[in-house]
């Protein structure tokens, strides 16, 4: 059960406050269920946790009964095809879980992109995807230690069906982006009735012009539908509000707090 009562464990980003990620989580913390550690590392900028900064969100972790979720970084090309050496994108997103894996994460999110956009592939190149992708995440499951705890998430920038044939051929989870399902006018039920026991994670965000916005601009009904769907179904993972400023996170959360107020207590 959530802090506040939600069926759900609700989580936030570690970005809700212009700063790093250890001040959002101290602010955080009285507030979550889980923090999405948000995490990068190119050659301009890297906010990979030193030792006594993953001390600290450990304690924090402990002080609070909170959990995390890391987001592994969005510039890694997981799905590339590279079949004769690892991938330079393999061995960040294994330096990522390794240095993360004390914290005992929730889950790792990744995103599966390759080597060439793929919105309107070839079934040669869905295929050929699906295969690379298969690939890299067998090589990331010894390092995070149990393949559930890795979560493929479906993007914006593809159909969602193409993802599903990699989770029927390894066991991980999927984190089910519901904001990017609006993105692309798509109704989240059918997939959250189909998915559900294998989606540990759910990301929830509305759409104003772009994503990533306060629930404030999802659309009201579907998301409706999609809590009622959790409360259900007795969802006890994280749902993440996956926005980045004070007056998203906290509108987004208010919302789901008058949605809580609607609903009849279950028997």
């Amino acid at each position: 059960m959530s802090k506040y009562r939600f069926p759900f464990r609700l989580g936030s980003t570690s970005y809700v406050y212009e700063d790093d990620i250890l001040p959002n989580v101290r602010r955080l913390a009285r507030v979550v269920d889980d923090v999405e550690l948000v995490l990068f590392e190119v050659d301009e900028y890297c906010n990979l946790p030193d030792p006594a900064t993953v001390d600290e969100l450990k304690r924090l972790a402990a002080a609070h009964g909170m959990t995390y979720t890391v987001h592994l970084p969005l510039d890694l090309r997981l799905a590339a095809s590279d079949a004769q050496t690892q991938h330079p994108s393999i061995e960040k997103a294994l330096k990522v879980i390794h240095v993360t894996r004390p914290l005992t994460p929730w889950a790792y999110v990744l995103h599966l992109d390759g080597d060439e956009p793929l919105a309107a592939g070839t079934a040669t190149a869905w295929a050929r995807w699906r295969d690379e992708s298969v690939r890299a995440l067998e090589q990331l499951v010894p390092a995070a230690g149990d393949p559930s705890l890795l979560c493929a998430e479906n993007l914006e920038r593809y159909p969602p069906d193409h993802i599903f044939p990699v989770l029927e051929r390894l066991p991980v989870s999927l984190c089910l982006d519901v904001g990017h399902l609006w993105v692309q006018h798509r109704d989240p039920l059918p997939y959250l009735r189909t998915w559900l026991s294998r989606t540990r994670v759910v990301h929830l965000h509305g759409v104003a012009e772009r994503d990533h916005k306060s629930l404030l601009h999802a659309p009201p009904r579907s998301l409706r539908g999609v809590l009622d769907e959790l409360y259900r179904r007795r969802y006890e993972g994280v749902v993440t509000l996956e926005v980045f400023n004070q007056h998203d996170f906290f509108s987004s959360r208010e919302v789901l707090r008058q949605w809580m107020g609607s609903v009849r207590p279950r028997k």
